[in-house]
């Protein structure tokens, strides 16, 4: 469950300078929101404007900050978080503030999410195991418009861009777990219901997997799901 994190702007703090990063930190743990503020705030050259416990409270911070006319310039973000998770708040968050530079930083480095927030616009990808110092880095590339990457992260990039595994080889768990789903004949919004995901991302999983099969409908998928005995064939 959430908590209601404190309000910063009460701190007299104002706009961030033109030779300084402002940083809105996104984080459902309040430690590792405190954390996170305390270091970036002793870098050089970087003010943290605000924390928000998830996706949603971020929109809310946001709009108040544009109306105060003090917006961050890069939203530091976690992805599995309640409410809105951090995929969906990527998307949602440059479709209303474009200008803006999300970086995610998470414990989660799977290759379907580091696909899933790239997609979405994120410029850069950390684990939390990441060194304070790079967590800065990746900041202040995203401020310049490039991407940091953790090493890790990018050598899963590159290997599955090298030699692409095809048929189900291709498929995260997440995505077999998807492919079942369909196959039971659930829509997106009851695949997002049963993993307590949004709707819109169900939809993003669903689409990835009928791309990376080759498939063009959902039928097809249910008809490869049970000739590989993800489900069981219907009984007669």
């Amino acid at each position: 469950m959430s908590t209601a994190v404190s309000d910063t702007s009460a701190s007299g703090t104002g706009a961030p300078g033109s030779d300084v990063i402002g940083v809105l930190v996104v984080d459902d743990h309040a430690v590792v929101r405190r954390g996170l503020s305390a270091y970036l705030e002793s870098a050089d050259g970087i003010q943290v404007v605000d924390e928000a416990v998830d996706g949603e409270d971020a929109l809310v911070r946001l709009r108040r900050l544009a109306v105060e006319d003090r917006l961050p310039h890069v939203v530091l973000m976690d992805v599995l978080m309640p409410r809105m998770d951090g995929i969906t708040a990527i998307g949602a968050v440059l479709a209303a503030y474009p200008e803006l530079r999300v970086v995610v930083l998470t414990s989660f480095g799977e290759l379907e999410r580091v696909q899933a927030a790239l997609q979405a616009g994120a410029a850069g990808y950390l684990l939390k195991d990441a060194d304070p110092d790079e967590v800065a880095a990746a900041i202040r590339s995203a401020h310049r418009g490039e991407v940091h990457l953790d090493p890790a992260v990018a050598g899963r990039l590159t290997r599955h861009l090298v030699s692409p595994p095809t048929g189900l080889a291709a498929l995260t768990a997440r995505e077999r777990t998807i492919l079942a789903l369909v196959a039971r004949g659930l829509s997106n919004r009851q695949i997002a219901a049963e993993l307590y995901i949004s709707e819109r991302t169900a939809r993003t999983h669903v689409s990835h997997v009928l791309t990376k099969l080759q498939l063009s409908s959902r039928t097809q998928a249910a008809l490869v799901a049970i000739r590989e005995g993800l489900i069981p064939p219907p009984s007669a």
